[in-house]
């Protein structure tokens, strides 16, 4: 895998794993430049996403329980132009001292990415939420 390649996939889990470990303000770092797009259309920013996840995630304990697995990842690069576009799917499981483990959220991602002084970040993710399991309502509020 082309190094440009490994650092856009490694930049789509660290989103998973900042997500996973409630660290809201680290999932808004990674918009600071670019937007999150539900499927609904509502787009937020960097703060925006920050705020959004702070009020909408269930947390459970100090966390919000869940482990979002990135898979089927397909990324196309131009590096003359320093841009990127990737597919991926998710799935979001939630498991907890009260709930066994099980899938509440599956969906794909559809993102774009630049690159900045050598760095890749994100422009836009799409999330398209496909089917939400039985207790996703454990792992988000209404908006």
């Amino acid at each position: 895998m082309a190094d440009s390649e490994r650092a856009i996939e490694r930049l789509m889990f660290e989103y998973a794993r900042l997500q996973d470990a409630g660290d809201f303000e680290g999932v808004g770092r990674l918009f600071a430049h670019g937007v999150f797009i539900r499927g609904d259309g509502t787009a937020m920013t960097g703060t925006e996403l920050t705020a959004h996840r702070n009020r909408a995630n269930v947390l459970h304990g100090e966390t919000p329980g869940t482990k979002h697995l990135t898979t089927n990842i397909t990324i196309d690069v131009d590096e003359e132009a320093g841009t990127a576009t990737a597919q991926a799917y998710y799935a979001v499981l939630l498991g907890t001292s009260e709930i066994p483990p099980q899938f509440v959220a599956v969906g794909r991602y559809d993102d774009r990415f630049e690159r900045v002084d050598g760095d890749w970040r994100f422009v836009e993710r799409r999330s398209h939420l496909d089917m939400r399991g039985e207790r996703f309502d454990d792992h988000r509020r209404p908006d």
